[in-house]
């Protein structure tokens, strides 16, 4: 039996005409270079319209309570992709809203949902500390309560979107002697508090990340999330999305695992050189009449294929490493050229090898590393039991 078609009503159909008609219009060549310029993986233009359009709530919110039916949604999803939509931002603001709405009050909630779903409020993540590594439970920034509200001392790295966004969901550490996982307090921070200062990095892919320094700023306890020292319960949530490790939807419209969207590039980057492959040189030769490039390709396209169809959190670790392990072999196969990005004249396949090459190592990073994420899978999947780096 084939699974793989699903049959859209006449109703389905419109919605997907009108999607497309809305992301060619708003997508523009523009806000691509733009994109690439800047490296936000943001543009609030377009996030604007997203919201005023009501995709933003339609998105984030159940088909129960006025969001996309689970086909609709799945096909918003991959025209987006498709239309190259800059994402990052409103991925952290949806998975943190979830956050606010189970753990904030009522009245944090009225002051943040609305702008969530106009696109005037966006949400980053306050996690990783600059020496703090994969392990978010190291944390030392310190919030120390001070009558109804809050003195948060320390600094935050890789907390991307931060210049773009009005809140950071902040882990900070408010028993410094309690247990590992029970002195943490999880706030919701307005990033336009005295005392915080961004800074904006570079990583070697060329997008912009921020560091983010805290200096006896005060928050009010209306922005805490859930109850004080028990902040790994608020976080547990949001980070398990980030991680991949979630249920797999019982319909099956959902991507087969985390990072999908970032596993859209090595494929087009694929797709480019196999292109360019077959395509002759003024003697009729092709690079593919070459047997060694020949198979290298196959297997590229191999490994690609078998990391797409890996689920869940072995999905995430199959592209990340894939993207690591192929990149390299496809810049070779195109020689010299491919090494020049985007735009750049002369460029073998439009820069799309050379900036999955750069992009790979951040890909094993994000949300933790790859060895990380392969003790979890040992741990917790395979029952191997906890990971010891001691000497036996």
């Amino acid at each position: 039996m084939d699974f793989s078609r699903v049959e859209l009503s006449d109703e389905d159909l419109a919605f997907l005409d009108e999607a497309r008609s809305f992301l060619a219009t708003h997508v523009t060549e523009e806000v691509r270079r733009r994109d690439r310029e800047t490296g936000d993986n943001f543009d609030e233009g377009l996030h604007l319209a997203f919201g005023a359009a009501g995709y933003l709530a339609a998105e984030w919110k159940p088909h129960t309570e006025g969001g996309f039916s689970r086909v609709r949604r799945r096909m918003w999803e991959l025209e987006k992709r498709r239309a190259h939509v800059p994402w990052v931002t409103w991925g952290t603001t949806a998975m943190v809203a979830r956050s606010v709405v189970k753990f904030g009050s009522p009245e944090l909630i009225e002051e943040v949902m609305p702008g969530v779903f106009s696109g005037h409020v966006r949400l980053c993540l306050g996690y990783t500390e600059p020496e703090g590594g994969s392990d978010v439970a190291t944390c030392k920034t310190r919030a120390v309560r001070d009558g109804g509200s809050w003195l948060i001392n320390g600094s935050k790295m890789f907390t991307t979107g931060a210049h773009n966004c009005q809140y950071v969901f902040l882990i900070t550490n408010t028993a410094p002697d309690a247990p590992k996982h029970k002195n943490l307090t999880m706030f919701l921070v307005p990033l336009d508090s005295p005392g915080i200062e961004i800074r904006g990095i570079r990583t070697v892919d060329g997008d912009r990340t921020n560091i983010v320094y805290y200096s006896e700023v005060r928050v009010d306890d209306k922005y805490r999330l859930g109850e004080v020292n028990a902040g790994w319960a608020v976080l547990r949530e949001p980070l398990n999305t980030e991680h991949g490790a979630v249920a797999a939807a019982p319909d099956g419209l959902q991507d087969t695992s985390i990072m999908m969207h970032q596993a859209g590039s090595m494929a087009q980057a694929v797709d480019g050189v196999a292109a360019r492959a077959a395509q002759p040189n003024p003697n009729g030769r092709r690079l593919l009449d070459d047997r060694s490039v020949a198979y290298r390709l196959g297997r590229s396209v191999a490994r690609m294929e078998a990391a797409l169809s890996a689920p869940d959190i072995f999905g995430r670790v199959a592209i990340a490493q894939t993207m690591r392990d192929i990149s390299p072999d496809l810049m070779d196969i195109l020689g010299a050229a491919s090494a020049l990005p985007f735009g750049a004249d002369g460029a073998a396949d439009d820069g799309g090898a050379e900036y999955v090459y750069r992009f790979a190592p951040l890909v094993g990073i994000y949300g933790g590393t790859l060895e990380v994420f392969r003790n979890m899978i040992a741990q917790h999947t395979l029952g191997l039991g906890k990971p010891t780096t001691r000497r036996p």
